[in-house]
């Protein structure tokens, strides 16, 4: 243990691992910020510690069951497919990665259609929201996100030491942006709406790579940053009008 603290290669590999799981929770802690808000504000942050829990148990859970998560990559089952093979082989992975990107593309488009509609947020609606009903949601994507991460962090260190503390580092900072988070998209409804967008487009890249298309993560990130700058502009352009308005 002394001799991988005092490793400069472990602590690079450490601060990279650590860095790569908070970006990529970072479609967790939407999800779970635009989920809770379907519950009255006093359960809000109980799913949002309870879900962001379950997520940090259910890594280390599976890090600790590493040669189990590397046998879901085998093929279980066959289908016929358009392309050079002529099949599809899909693995457990892409099983579980098919059905909960399926799973965010309804959840968001729900979600999308209620906003559109202009549905009732009021106690109403969230009386239809229970926190039993949240929390299993949550921890439907949280096995989907977790299994990703966990393949992610076993390609990248051997010490498990070291994935365990970066998954710890990087809950801990997902549970501290959670409800700021979740705060800043309950009160702008157009940052909400962009925020459903971005699970829909994750949605369908979990779908893509239970196919065996992969999109690169990064070109989806940059697609969100650029869209959450524009969206920043926005937001300024709004509140220097108001500031202006209100002087006049």
């Amino acid at each position: 243990m002394l001799d991988l603290l005092s490793d400069p290669a472990v602590w690079l590999s450490f601060a990279t691992l650590a860095i790569l799981e908070i970006v990529l929770g970072i479609d967790n802690v939407i999800f779970i910020s635009i989920a809770a808000a379907r519950l009255p504000e006093t359960q809000r942050r109980t799913a949002r510690v309870v879900g962001l829990s379950g997520a940090l148990v259910m890594r280390i859970i599976l890090l600790f069951s590493i040669t189990f998560i590397m046998s879901l990559t085998y093929p279980v089952l066959t289908l016929p497919w358009v392309n050079e093979a002529g099949e599809l082989a899909l693995s457990w992975r892409d099983i579980i990665l098919l059905a909960g990107g399926l799973f965010l593309i309804w959840k968001a488009s729900t979600e999308i259609f209620a906003e559109v509609e202009g549905e009732e947020h009021g106690p109403s609606a969230i009386a239809r929201a229970t926190l039993t009903a949240v929390i299993v949601q949550i921890m439907i994507l949280d096995l989907v996100f977790s299994l990703d991460s966990v393949i992610t962090a076993v390609g990248m260190t051997d010490h498990i030491e070291v994935m365990i503390a970066a998954v710890v580092v990087a809950i801990a900072v997902m549970m501290l942006a959670a409800e700021p988070l979740g705060n800043f998209v309950a009160s702008h409804p157009s940052t909400k709406m962009l925020a459903l967008a971005f699970l829909v487009m994750v949605g369908m890249a979990l779908v893509a790579d239970g196919l065996h298309y992969h999109i690169e993560r990064a070109f989806i990130y940059a697609a969100m940053v650029f869209a959450g700058a524009v969206e920043g502009l926005n937001l300024w352009r709004q509140k220097r009008r108001r500031a202006t308005s209100a002087g006049h």
